[in-house]
Formats: C-alpha cells, sequence, structure tokens
C-alpha cells in the first residue's frame, strides 16, 4: 500500500508542476501576442506614413541635402 501511496504522491506533485508550467506558457503566449499585434499595428501606421509622404519626401537617403547645407 505504501507503494501505491508514494506512487499517487509523485504524480500529484508532478501534475502540480505540470500545471503550473502550463500556466506559464499560457501567459508567455499572451505577452507574445500582444507584442505581435502592437508591432502589427506598428507597421500599418507606417505604411500609411509611407504612402502619405512619398510625394514629398524623397525617394532615397542619397536624395536628401545633409542638414548642414
Amino acid at each position: 500500500m505504501d507503494d501505491i501511496e508514494r506512487r499517487l504522491t509523485e504524480l500529484e506533485i508532478k501534475a502540480g508542476f505540470t500545471e503550473d508550467l502550463l500556466d506559464t506558457l499560457n501567459a508567455t503566449i499572451a505577452r507574445q501576442q500582444e507584442a505581435i499585434e502592437m508591432l502589427v499595428r506598428e507597421i500599418a501606421r507606417l505604411r500609411e506614413q509611407q504612402a502619405a509622404g512619398a510625394g514629398s519626401a524623397p525617394t532615397s537617403l542619397r536624395d536628401e541635402l545633409p542638414p548642414h547645407y
């Protein structure tokens, strides 16, 4: 009977650690998803900004005059 109790206790401990790991991974995935969504919004904003200024801005940094001119 002691062997069964020991094995059951070990399984309960492993289940507890597994549950904690799952919670940690879920939190990590949620943070990463928020970061991805923020980056997607930033890329969309930069594309809109680039499209809005495409006619007035130089197409290449080589076409820009240095600030001291």
